[in-house]
């Protein structure tokens, strides 16, 4: 290992910046290439093909099978002059990733040869084995069928030789068994109640759509330096190694220049993203050494996070290519940054509307005012699921340390908005109601221009703020599917507005004017919702203590936090998205991949522990008490001049005995909790009794890597994994 660690080393010193071919012209020239969007669709399909699959686009109606019969026939056409051999059914597992099993265009033509085919029935549904992804129980080893079906409002795309297909993937029996299906359920339903909502403002909405835009921050590793990390190999994270003398504190690396190896890197990403249609718009150094970030314009949720997740297998690819490996893992190095997936989420209409931006009159303001506060009080009600929808075992390394949002929702204002709300409390319906969305303020430098500035400020630990027309739900994972946060978060807000409109409908039949019925109703939320509203910093220990007292949910334990996916309220939040049935198993799914990540870093922890560690200390040790033993064979003062080598020696003594006991007690907690039947008691097992551990042994190894010569450590140290270039 110590060999393996000092070649990477050099091997990772040496590497050159790869020069990438550029694709000719410009961005808009070959943008959205492999990708069977409206363009090619309007080449490959007849009129009257393409004017009903945009109408079941656009109203969310199924597409029938002669209709995919058409279609199936152009994307083929498309696909084979675009290079595609095989084709596949693309779709999201509960497992975080893709999963996609490919067909060759091939079939018997009759005489002993082959043609290619690609008919309707095939575009429209497969069937992929439901026995071996994750079902929480749903479906078991001889259940296995499954099946996968075409999702027309997310595009086809082109991946190498094959043909991507985006779809849903459900059981034999009916049940979700993706994150596809509950999304697209979600954004049906906040559609659908949002609508109904906005026709207090504007009768002319037929639509409201559901905007995503992710930041995905992410770490580059050389890929020998990777290797010689069996942790971060195995893991995605570094399960000991004491921190470098330099890390992030003097924030150099923020925003500063993109070292050319990574700019390369990032290059020929952005050429990929463009011809597979995701609109990437932004890249930079993020604060700890050796961590970037990319982040794109706008999309419809759905599209955004099929694109999400087909960039992070791109950025893997590529970054192979440039002898790179990218790491997600939340916080693969402990004492810096560690990496999250901000959402940054908004409502608009089919008319051009932004719901959480102001207006220009008193009616549009109060339509942003209505929208801002129901939003307020869907994340109150929901603040317990908010948090499980984003919780996981490598999420929790980040949560509350170095810039990540602690790990209680809350909601970021701003003073301003804060001020209007407060304002419309005590204000009648009379009253004018004023939101400005911008300032200007003049720094008296006579070159430099004057500043618009927002009406909100931003805090970089709020898990939830608002920053101007949006919502930036900051606390997803860099790890996570986007998915997971908006199914909760979408049908939080639907269930909220059915709610709202409910009753504000009761209060017009009653007699009160719409305007009366809607401010009463506000008014009402906005002070049942202040629990939730915190412009505070959200690290310290005073707003832990003030948060449970104001009722909101403060479980760390991950393993507890997911009971609240089957609480009486997340039960009627998932009225119209997941049942009863399909949240226990999604639940039993978590519990599972929880234990599993615990149970692989204890092994793996383990085996470096006493297969690397101890060895090479006890091999240093050795070496000392030679020396002292020399000493004594040359001089009476062997006592005085080998004083410091014996303190080493016990120092390391000390420090192996702690280890070694340390790992046989988590070894031995882990033998009990695997002997645990049911997943949520062994999940809070391994929660309890084996993940302490962890930091544990961490804690005696990193001791040890202070001690032990540098040219015995058999694992690439931190100056060594984050500061290559």
């Amino acid at each position: 290992m110590t060999k393996l660690r000092f070649k990477a080393v050099a091997l990772a010193s040496e590497r050159k910046p790869i020069e990438v071919v550029k694709p000719k012209g410009k961005v808009s020239e070959y943008y959205g290439e492999k990708v069977f969007n409206r363009k090619a669709m309007t080449k490959y399909l007849s009129k009257e093909t393409f004017a009903a699959l945009n109408d079941a686009i656009e109203q969310g109606k199924s597409v029938e099978r002669n209709l995919a019969e058409h279609v199936a026939a152009g994307m083929r056409m498309w696909a084979l002059e675009n290079g595609a051999t095989h084709y596949t059914h693309w779709f999201h597992p509960l497992t975080d990733g893709t999963a996609e099993k490919h067909d060759a265009f091939v079939e018997h033509d009759g005489q002993g040869g082959m043609i290619e085919e690609f008919e309707g029935k095939l575009l429209a549904q497969q069937e992929p084995d439901a026995s071996s992804f994750p079902s929480g129980g749903l479906r078991n080893t001889f259940e296995a069928r499954g099946y996968s079906a075409w999702d027309p409002s997310s595009p086809a795309f082109i991946v190498g030789d094959t043909l991507c297909i985006p779809t849903v993937f459900i059981s034999y029996t009916g049940e979700a068994l993706d994150y596809k299906t509950p999304l697209l359920k979600a954004l049906t339903a906040v559609d659908k109640a949002a609508t109904e909502v906005m026709h207090y403002f504007n009768e002319d909405v037929k639509k409201v759509q559901t905007n995503l835009g992710w930041e995905q921050e992410y770490f580059l590793v050389d890929e020998d330096l990777f290797m010689a990390r069996p942790d971060l190999a195995l893991t995605g994270r570094t399960l000991m190694s004491h921190e470098s003398a330099k890390n992030q504190q003097l924030e150099d690396h923020y925003f500063g220049s993109i070292p050319l190896r990574v700019l390369k890197f990032m290059e020929e990403l952005e050429y990929e993203s463009y011809s597979l249609g995701i609109p990437v718009k932004t890249r930079h150094n993020e604060v700890a050494p050796q961590q970037f970030e990319l982040a794109p314009i706008y999309e419809e949720c759905n599209l955004a996070i099929d694109h999400n997740l087909l960039i992070m297998s791109v950025m893997d690819r590529v970054a192979r290519k440039h002898s790179f490996r990218v790491l997600f893992h939340e916080k693969p190095f402990k004492g810096i940054n560690g990496s999250g997936k901000h959402n940054n989420w908004s409502l608009s209409t089919d008319t051009g509307i932004n719901l959480f931006s102001p207006g220009r009159n008193k009616e549009a303001n109060l339509r942003f005012i209505t929208f801002v506060v129901n939003a307020l009080a869907a994340v109150h009600k929901n603040n317990a699921l908010l948090k499980a929808s984003i919780s996981s075992a490598t999420n929790a390394h980040r949560l509350g340390a170095n810039e990540a949002p602690p790990a209680i929702i809350s909601v970021f204002l701003g003073a301003e908005v804060s001020d209007i709300l407060d304002k419309f409390e005590r204000s009648s319906v009379k009253d004018a109601i004023v939101v400005d969305s911008k300032k200007q303020v003049s720094l008296g430098v006579g070159q430099i221009p004057e500043l618009l500035l927002d009406n909100t400020d931003r805090n970089r630990t709020s898990p939830f703020a608002f920053t101007g027309n949006r919502f930036e739900f900051r606390a997803v994972g860099s790890s996570a599917n986007c998915a997971a946060a908006m199914i909760a978060l979408n049908a939080s807000m639907a269930e909220q507005l059915r709610t709202f409109k409910k009753e504000v409908d009761a209060l017009i039949e009653k007699g009160k004017s719409k305007d009366e019925a809607l401010y009463e109703i506000l008014k009402k939320y906005i002070e049942a919702s202040r629990p939730i509203r915190f412009n505070g910093n959200g690290y310290s220990d005073e707003w832990k203590i003030e948060a449970e007292q104001r009722g909101l949910d403060c479980e760390t334990s991950v393993p507890l936090i997911y009971d609240a996916y089957t609480s009486a309220q997340s039960i009627k939040t998932f009225e119209y998205v997941l049942s009863e049935v399909e949240l226990h198993a999604r639940n039993e799914v978590k519990w599972e991949i929880y234990t599993k990540k615990i149970q692989i870093e204890s092994r793996v922890l383990s085996d470096l522990a006493l297969n690397h560690i101890i060895p090479v200390a006890i091999s240093y040790q050795s070496v000392l008490l030679t020396n002292v033993s020399k000493l004594k064979e040359i001089s009476e003062h062997y006592k005085t001049l080998g004083a410091e080598q014996m303190r080493l020696i016990e120092k390391i003594s000390t420090n192996v005995n702690a280890i070694n006991a340390k790992v046989h007690e988590m070894i031995d907690a882990r033998k009990i909790a695997n002997n645990i039947e049911c997943e949520r008691t062994k999940a809070i097992a391994y929660h309890d009794n084996v993940a302490p551990y962890l930091e544990d042994i961490r804690y005696y190894v990193d001791k040890l890597e202070l001690i032990v010569d540098n040219e015995m450590w058999p694992l690439a140290k931190y100056r060594e994994l984050l500061f290559i270039r």
